[in-house]
């Protein structure tokens, strides 16, 4: 029985998805996992060093590892209306913060991708962990910030203004969906692994489906500080259809993304299939 090492974020989303994997709540009897729960950057960097064997990457990290990872077709956030915001305390416009310290949350996160996409001019960049990002725009630390899950629902509460939401912008400029994180495994377990590994990840979204209340302890358990209310919103807004397969609207969305990304020198070129088997 292969012992694989399986990373994904606390966020609401992938302890909704991966809670019936993990807890043996379908029936994977191939795999043994050791889970390890990190923050998306976390996720990026460790996958960019080959340490996890499946794992919840940022699709802009894809554009670096596509020659040691693949994508599968479950268990991602991929969708319409639920893409990263700017947001500021003090400025109005996209065009007032050029040259400005703008917050994002990880170097490899899609959400900086998406700003440099948007407007390369935008370059005064400040790391920073997602969950620091909307105090450090109210505190005037930074001018703006580019935020991320559960941010969405609370950025007013700090007092701040939305600018844009670059998932609409995406969504108008391209006509796709946001293909905002994905779940990746390492080529060299090999195609009928990889293959399997897809159908059980399905499986455990179809039975978050179709049991929404059963990992509810478990995803409080790692998202406390949020609300109940947060928290649903959460899962409703980033686990969807796409979730459950890419489809033919998931690979064309990350297919223009990536593209994009490689023709504006923001992630290296790549000949590696984007998907190691067909379903």
């Amino acid at each position: 029985m292969p012992h694989l090492t399986l990373g994904y974020s606390p966020c609401p989303n992938d302890t909704f998805i991966f809670y019936p994997l993990v807890h043996g709540l379908i029936d994977s009897p191939a795999f043994r996992f050791t889970e390890r729960l990190e923050d998306v950057e976390t996720l990026n960097r460790l996958a960019l060093n080959g340490e996890l064997d499946i794992t919840k990457i940022s699709y802009h990290l894809l554009g670096f590892i596509r020659r040691d990872y693949c994508l599968l077709r479950s268990g991602g956030a991929l969708g319409r209306g639920c893409g990263p915001l700017v947001v500021s305390r003090n400025f109005t416009g996209m065009g007032a913060i050029k040259g400005k310290r703008i917050a994002v949350p990880g170097r490899y996160t899609t959400a900086y991708l998406l700003l440099r996409l948007f407007d390369r001019e935008l370059d005064n960049i400040v790391f920073l962990p997602f969950h620091e990002i909307m105090g450090a725009v109210a505190r005037g630390d930074v001018d703006a910030g580019v935020i991320i899950h559960e941010s969405r629902f609370t950025f007013p509460g700090y007092g701040l203004t939305k600018l844009l939401d670059l998932g609409d912008w995406w969504e108008k400029e391209t006509g796709h969906p946001i293909p905002l994180g994905g779940i990746v495994a390492k080529r060299s377990l090999g195609v009928e692994t990889v293959a399997a590994l897809d159908r059980i990840l399905r499986l455990s979204v179809d039975y978050g489906f179709a049991h929404p209340d059963a990992a509810t302890a478990y995803i409080r358990s790692h998202s406390q500080e949020m609300s109940d209310e947060v928290c649903a919103a959460h899962i409703g807004l980033y686990v969807n259809d796409f979730s459950r397969d890419l489809g033919k609207d998931g690979e064309a969305a990350v297919s223009t993304l990536l593209c994009r990304a490689e023709a504006a020198g923001l992630v290296p070129h790549s000949n590696e299939p984007v998907f190691l088997h067909s379903m």
